[in-house]
């Protein structure tokens, strides 16, 4: 095998392998979220896929860049300047293949729309496919709602946010001092259905209940901190404002949809709260607007339109809430609104957490997207078929790949989706 290394004119790092025997295809991964500089690049989710692969003759890039965050403007030209290093040191591939994990799957989803002369396919992994714009106007009807029902006078940055240090802190001790109680419970449980936070998201932690709704609050609870209080500032730096709105949102119609108005309703009867009068109090409350050139920096870094030319094979856990799995749904509106979906296919794994794949997973979806690649016709994508395939996979290697939790789902539409016109 040959290892290259080095830096790219950005001041990224780059990393290529390829095996002595090598078939011709080439993958390309996308890293996800960093909050520490200094890390080499990778160029797999993890050692165990990295070294069937190779093992398998796959050669293999990825890139780290320079800055740290939000880093989707610097990663999506490393990935195209390490494809070049590729292409001058080892040649042209046959085929090449985009992949990435969390903000690299949404980096990927990019890739898979502006740059289809880099790439013959893409699989973006727990990726952010909706965009960030979508994603995070979802969790500022989160924190927005939660702070209008439960502490209307703190002083918690919901936007503009200047100190993400404190913004965290007083964001954990406004959830905790809710959860103690049934009536803060029962509006937790409202705030988290406007992101359409995971009723199961504790990875350690038995599925509840469908009419276990105490057990699916504290689900969302657990959640909430790192899901819809994930940080904002890093993004708003670079952005150069505030992305986000709620102007004109009608947050009963969001609960009405949200796929968890059941729970919410419950919970509430159970805190003798009037739910009517709460979503009375958040239509009657003052809402935040956006900066058009910050959103317009997100829509370019990047929010997908739709538009493939490739075929995408988006790989998502139903009880991700970083992204949430809807946002899988949006991804397909959006496609099917190009009429692209002949080039889309969706697999979920059935589990909380956070792009926790088994190596089996991973390889099973790889290996569907590379044969519709390579064939020009989709195989099955059923979660039968791709569990087998993984299975197969497994026992045909001495690593220890895993085992899958492939699962047929439709996850609810995503409530505030946002598709912007092709640039």
């Amino acid at each position: 095998m040959t290892r290259v290394e080095g830096t790219l004119p950005s001041g990224g790092r780059y990393l290529i392998e390829v095996p002595a025997t090598w078939h011709g295809t080439l993958l390309v991964w996308s890293p996800g979220y960093v909050s520490a500089a200094g890390r080499p690049a990778s160029d797999a989710p993890d050692g165990t896929t990295r070294q069937w692969l190779l093992d398998h003759g796959y050669a293999l890039a990825g890139s780290q860049p320079a800055t740290i965050g939000w880093a989707v403007a610097d990663i999506m030209p490393d990935a195209v300047a390490t494809l070049d290093k590729a292409a001058t040191r080892f040649g042209p591939a046959q085929r090449t293949i985009a992949w990435g994990a969390s903000m690299g799957g949404q980096v990927t989803a990019g890739l898979a729309q502006a740059r289809p002369d880099r790439i013959d396919g893409a699989l973006p992994l727990c990726g952010s496919v909706a965009g960030p714009v979508a994603m995070l106007n979802a969790f500022l009807d989160s924190n927005w709602a939660l702070k209008q029902l439960v502490a209307p006078r703190s002083d918690l940055e919901l936007v503009h946010v200047s100190d993400e240090n404190t913004r965290q802190q007083k964001g954990k001790a406004l959830l905790d001092s809710a959860q103690v109680t049934a009536q803060g419970r029962a509006r937790i449980a409202l705030a988290a259905s406007f992101s359409q936070l995971s009723t199961w998201s504790v990875i350690t932690d038995p599925r509840p209940a469908p009419r276990d709704y105490e057990a699916q609050e504290a689900q969302q609870y657990q959640a909430f901190l790192s899901g819809a209080m994930a940080p904002r500032q890093p993004l708003e730096q670079r952005a150069g404002g505030n992305f986000s709105w709620n102007t004109g949102v009608d947050y009963g119609s969001l609960l009405a949809r949200s796929g968890r108005s059941k729970e919410v309703a419950a919970l509430y009867e159970k805190a003798g709260l009037s739910l009517k009068k709460d979503l009375a109090t958040l239509a009657a409350s003052p809402r935040i607007d956006a900066d058009p050139s910050a959103v317009d920096y997100m829509r370019r870094n990047i929010t997908p339109t739709g538009e493939i030319s490739d075929p995408v094979l988006t790989l998502n856990e139903t009880g991700d809430n970083a992204p949430t799995v809807v946002q899988a749904s949006a991804y397909a509106a959006a496609v099917r609104s190009k009429g692209d979906q002949r080039l889309l296919r969706q697999a979920f794994v059935d589990r909380p957490g956070h792009c926790g794949y088994t190596p089996s997973e991973v390889i099973a979806s790889l290996l569907t997207l590379e044969r519709r690649v390579t064939t020009g016709l989709w195989p099955s994508t059923n979660a039968r078929t791709l569990g087998r395939l993984a299975a197969r996979v497994d026992a045909d290697s001495p690593l220890d790949l895993g085992t899958a939790g492939f699962v047929n789902s439709r996850p609810d539409a995503m409530l505030r989706p946002y598709l912007p016109a092709s640039k």
